[in-house]
């Protein structure tokens, strides 16, 4: 496909959103792609996301925007900054996957999370997690500016799960001033971390329930057009597993990915039948719209027509069950680098600007994949060449 120019995006009138899934240490691949957005014609007006994707989500709007960039870089290099208790994490401290792994569950990771002490244990409540997240805290407060995320310069959204009614909620700053206490909430995943206590109820990680935020940004109401990027870390495909550490990471791909699917194809799925509803409307002669069925009709009907892009993180060799939680520098800027890449390629090929064939309400691309399908035949192909800045 041509490369889409500046001129050709100007024309196109829908408003960007941006939504981000939950993976934890799979979440430097979407600074990567935030990297190339930033360097687009299309900066998000709305950023909604779901533990990690809600940590990135809020470095982004509560930056300004020459800022984004360069914040999320530090952020990510100060989590992933190697443990610094001797000698054990001098030994596991390099490029290897199941070392890194290993550091993040022996000594947690820098300004994020670290484990409890064996006194915890011992004297009065047991806790309810095993690490403790309050430099995570520190850490939002010194790389997010809260003022300017409520502000509502850039409409900002993250999700969690209330733990005693079991119910899905979104903090949004329209309807709400968003505290360190929100983002912390989204990303708390149990047994890992402990419930965020916010006006008196406690939530845990959004993901247990949706790992997206793609049906609150497109059916909040009244409902627009949106151009909405979807960044998913979790691939649905893979190959057959050989080991139980392959087992463990295609369990984690296909639950986590099935959901993201899911929700996507369900409100693809809906909103073409809101489109078709509004036109069928149209050409119903007086007598029919009389009808309590048609009059049933007529509120759903919906003239708002969607894109939906996918990035999704495909990793082209196995990276194991602890792929989540691993945070060694190495892997970091290697997701980082392949965002980056997916997003560049995609934004290239930008398919949203051409035009539509006939009249849907909703269009779901995914450049990477139509790529590797066209050259390969199978969605797992050899690692591509970097992109190159």
């Amino acid at each position: 496909m041509a490369k889409a120019t500046t001129k050709s995006a100007a024309r196109y009138d829908k408003e960007v959103a941006l939504v981000l899934q939950g993976g934890g240490a799979l979440g430097s691949y979407q600074a990567g792609v935030y990297e190339a957005l930033a360097d687009s014609p299309y900066l998000p007006k709305w950023i909604a996301g779901i533990s990690i994707g809600a940590i990135n989500a809020a470095i982004i709007a509560g930056n300004q925007p020459t800022q984004r960039v360069g914040k999320l870089r530090l952020f990510w290099e100060k989590i992933t900054t190697p443990a610094s208790v001797w000698p054990v994490s001098h030994f596991i401290s390099g490029g290897d996957r199941q070392a890194g792994a290993a550091s993040a569950i022996l000594f947690g990771q820098p300004g994020f999370f670290a484990p409890r002490t064996p006194w915890a244990w011992i004297c009065g409540a047991k806790p309810t997690s095993f690490y403790d997240t309050g430099a995570l805290r520190s850490t939002l407060e010194s790389f997010v500016d809260f003022d300017r995320i409520n502000s509502r310069e850039m409409r900002f959204s993250v999700g969690a799960v209330n733990i005693q009614t079991g119910q899905f909620a979104y903090f949004d700053n329209h309807t709400v001033r968003i505290q360190p206490e929100h983002i912390m909430a989204s990303g708390a995943l149990p047994p890992g971390f402990p419930g965020v206590e916010i006006d008196g109820q406690f939530y845990w990680d959004g993901g247990l329930v949706s790992n997206t935020p793609l049906r609150h940004v497109l059916e909040y109401e009244p409902r627009i057009s949106r151009l909405t990027f979807q960044v998913d870390l979790f691939q649905a495909y893979g190959k057959l597993p050989e080991t139980l550490d392959e087992v463990s990471e295609r369990e984690k791909d296909i639950r986590y990915a099935s959901r993201t699917r899911a929700a996507t194809q369900a409100f693809e799925a809906l909103h073409n039948i809101r489109s078709h509803a509004h036109d069928l409307w149209q050409v119903l002669p007086p007598e029919i719209r009389a009808l309590a069925e048609a009059k049933f009709l007529e509120p759903l009907g919906c003239v708002t027509e969607m894109d939906i892009v996918q990035l999704i993180y495909r990793p082209f060799e196995p990276q194991g069950g602890a792929k989540d939680y691993e945070f060694s520098r190495g892997t970091m800027l290697a997701r980082w680098q392949d965002g980056l890449r997916d997003a560049q390629t995609t934004l290239d090929a930008a398919p949203w600007l051409a035009p539509i064939p006939r009249k849907v309400g909703t269009r779901v691309f995914d450049v990477m994949h139509d790529i590797l399908v066209a050259e390969l035949g199978a969605p797992m192909p050899r690692k591509p060449e970097k992109v190159q800045r």
